[in-house]
């Protein structure tokens, strides 16, 4: 039985995400332990992994060679990432990781590079011909007296719809466009939000897209939503993702869909999204095709391979440990 340890690191909360790869392993009949890598070790990840090894915060020099420690100590195969803060570093990375036997699942620097700040995101789906909102002014919004409200500030390189804010009038666009740092500012769009998990195979070809309706969010993250087959939305997502220079893995791409129907893009995460337990629930199961991937076996799915109408309600669970058996 061949053994396919995975490192997740920055995993947090996403316990869903964890126990989908470790049915995997069983599926395919592979032994492997999994293993989170965190600087946090009060998350619910940490007692439900296998094996918790501290690190310090993406921003360390060190950060880099104690996940190559990490690696060879536990024989790890899979590297994934679950934060955007450290995918781009990940990226420039990924050869020398590859020389210890380790597979990282992140995109390359230049499609990181696109994802991460909104800015060249913006410029890649109008290069693309792909519907977005435009990156307004605000110095120009505030001179003219006839600009039309609300509209969205929000950091270029946000994550997680922090410090997304709508603004409704002249005097909070003052404010805001100072108070957050590197902001953009863009229309508001009102209308269906859906989230695509798009399944990219590591010569750069989408091997599935999940189209979910976000119903309704909480601290930016699904939290109702359901699975639709909308082939627009499945076709341009397509396009999109295969235009990203070495993608690989779970990318998601956000957009709305106006009460016109007209698709506008907005986002792209090179990374699981926050709502993926929903799309591997549909029959979408991006864990188990990636780990035969990664072991190279002949991996069958269409791009539709999955259940529409499939509903998620999340729920809060509470894990209880005592605190002596937190290292």
């Amino acid at each position: 039985m061949e053994e396919v340890n995975i490192l997740f690191t920055s995993a947090g909360r996403r316990v869903e995400l964890l126990n989908s790869f470790r049915q995997s392993l069983n599926n395919l009949n592979l032994k492997g332990k999994i293993i989170v890598a965190d600087c946090n070790h009060y998350i619910p990840t940490a007692v439900i992994a296998d094996v918790y090894e501290p690190v310090s915060r993406v921003s360390d020099p060190n950060y880099i060679n104690r996940l190559q420690e990490i690696c060879q100590r536990h024989h790890i195969k899979l590297l994934i990432p679950l934060i955007d803060t450290e995918l781009y570093k990940l990226s420039l990375h990924r050869q020398n990781f590859a020389e210890l036997g380790v597979t990282i699942l992140v995109s390359s620097p230049e499609t990181n590079e696109i994802c991460l700040d909104k800015g060249k995101t913006s410029s890649f789906f109008q290069q693309l011909g792909v519907p977005t909102p435009a990156i307004l002014d605000p110095e120009t919004i505030l001179a003219n007296h006839k600009s039309q409200y609300p509209c969205l500030i929000k950091p270029a390189n946000g994550s997680s719809s922090i410090g997304v804010t709508i603004i409704n009038n002249a005097k909070e666009l003052a404010f805001f466009k100072d108070y957050i740092d590197n902001a953009i500012v863009q229309e508001l769009l009102t209308g269906q939000e859906y989230t695509l998990d798009i399944l990219i195979d590591f010569a750069g070809g989408v091997r599935c897209v999940v189209p979910r309706l976000r119903i309704e969010t909480r601290a930016g993250e699904i939290s109702k939503g359901i699975t639709v087959k909308n082939w627009e939305l499945m076709t341009a997502g397509k396009t999109i993702a295969e235009a990203l220079p070495g993608a690989i893995g779970c990318i998601n791409i956000q957009c709305f869909q106006l009460p016109n129907n007209e698709i506008i893009f907005i986002e792209i995460n090179p990374r699981f999204g926050g709502g993926i337990p929903l799309s591997i629930k549909a029959g979408a199961n991006y864990p188990e095709w990636i780990l035969q991937m990664l072991l190279q076996q002949d991996l069958s799915i269409k791009i539709d391979d999955w259940q529409e109408g499939m509903i998620m309600l999340r729920h809060d669970e509470s894990i209880f440990i005592e605190s002596n058996l937190i290292k």
